[in-house]
């Protein structure tokens, strides 16, 4: 069976033992093995992988299923919410704890809750705990989240869109829509997690004062190329059987597979829902690593780099996603790290950091009109992998049927 899973997917034992000779290597030059490696870039480099695995649930919805969803930048800043309301909690408990313990009466922990609510919440005027702060006192509580509350909003959102036939560009248009709403009403300082401000100071975790940031971005990074490679495996595993090729069914023709009897639908939100669980634990990793989120995280433009990265990588190939994600996201560290030095050409002067987005949205124009396979097609080029032509071709003893391998490509 795991033989039948790897000859099918060849890129997965590639993926995997890259990813462990990138993590090892990276571990063993960094700041906290006393290498030359920053912890700046270590950081940077645990973030790109993070990116990498929202990038790759994006590439379920969009590459495999045809939904181009611009609102799953709102389920990973959700994950990073669910993690950061444990992590401001825990770490303001000890705080709080250390400052009252000289105190004659020791406290109650009804003071002390009052005091870590008091901490939390003074930057909006408030010292009680929201109701949805009930359970950040637990960890594992909040991991549950993590993944529960990207998937119910995915759930609810896809089963009333899907169930009314929402497609193309429409579907995008509200997906986006959605997550602006959300955007906007996080911003609100009565929405129980801190209005504009955001959770703060995530970086710091409760209990490993003394343990240094280099070693801290070394964890999270061990932590992210985890992440990265379960969820590859994992993803690669959906869309190389008959579910897959169900959803690349539906890609190319809906219509036809809702009339071989397939529940379209129930395809489309399953689908939809395992991209948000997946981008949620992607937030959960990557905002720590940042030590803040914020509602900006959510604004319609963030919600775009997800579908350009995919789109540069080259969708349909979960490795392109990841190529696309990575690639990005470095050259986008390099070029907005205001280390490169300006140019001035007389009458233009170019200045890097101001330049950059436009220098991103020209590759996509060019990616799109001149290498629709992106990134990922120079991969196909150097394995001689071609995709089967699907058109005015038979493809199968019986007109219009699929191939075993068109199925599996």
């Amino acid at each position: 069976m795991t033989g039948s899973f790897l000859k099918r997917n060849p890129s997965v034992p590639i993926m995997l033992g890259a990813l462990l000779l990138v993590t090892f290597l990276v571990s063993i030059l960094s700041e906290a093995a006393g290498g030359g490696l920053s912890t700046s870039f270590v950081k940077t480099l645990g973030m790109t992988l993070c990116l990498a695995l929202a990038a790759l649930a994006m590439d379920l919805v969009w590459g495999y299923a045809g939904i181009l969803s611009l609102g799953n930048i709102a389920f990973f800043a959700l994950g990073g919410y669910m993690i950061g309301m444990w992590l401001m909690t825990a770490r303001t408990e000890n705080i709080v704890a250390e400052s009252l313990a000289g105190s004659v009466i020791p406290p109650t922990p009804a003071e002390i809750r009052d005091a870590v609510g008091g901490q939390i919440f003074g930057v909006v005027g408030s010292s009680d705990f929201p109701l949805i702060w009930s359970l950040s006192g637990s960890l594992w509580a909040q991991l549950a989240l993590v993944v529960l509350v990207p998937s119910l909003l995915a759930l609810v959102f896809g089963w009333l869109a899907f169930r009314s036939r929402v497609t193309g560009v429409y579907l995008s248009i509200l997906t986006q829509a959605m997550t602006l709403a959300l955007a906007l009403y996080l911003f609100q300082n009565d929405s129980g997690l801190r209005g504009n401000n955001g959770l703060s100071g995530l970086q710091n975790l409760p209990g490993q004062g003394d343990v240094p940031q280099a070693q801290v971005a070394l964890w999270f990074l061990w932590g992210s190329a985890v992440a990265l490679g379960l969820g590859y495996v994992l993803c690669a595993w959906v869309v190389s059987g008959k579910f897959g090729a169900i959803l690349r069914g539906i890609r190319d023709n809906e219509a036809r597979v809702r009339f071989l009897g397939y529940p379209v639908e129930g395809f489309k939100l399953a689908i939809f829902t395992l991209s948000a669980a997946i981008t949620g634990i992607a937030g959960a990793l990557y905002y720590p690593q940042a030590g803040i989120v914020n509602p900006a995280e959510m604004m319609p433009i963030a919600s775009i780099y997800l579908a350009v990265w995919v789109a540069i990588g080259g969708r349909g190939r979960l490795y392109g996603a990841v190529i696309g994600a990575i690639v990005v996201s470095l050259v986008s560290s390099f070029f907005t790290s205001g280390q490169l030095p300006d140019l001035d050409l007389g009458p233009l002067r170019i200045v890097w950091v101001d330049w950059w987005l436009v220098i991103l949205g020209l590759s996509f124009v060019a990616v799109t009109l001149f290498a629709p396979r992106g990134l990922g097609g120079l991969v196909d080029l150097w394995t001689h992998r071609r995709r089967p032509s699907r058109h005015g071709v038979d493809l199968g003893p019986d007109r219009g049927s699929f191939r075993e391998e068109e199925a599996e490509a």
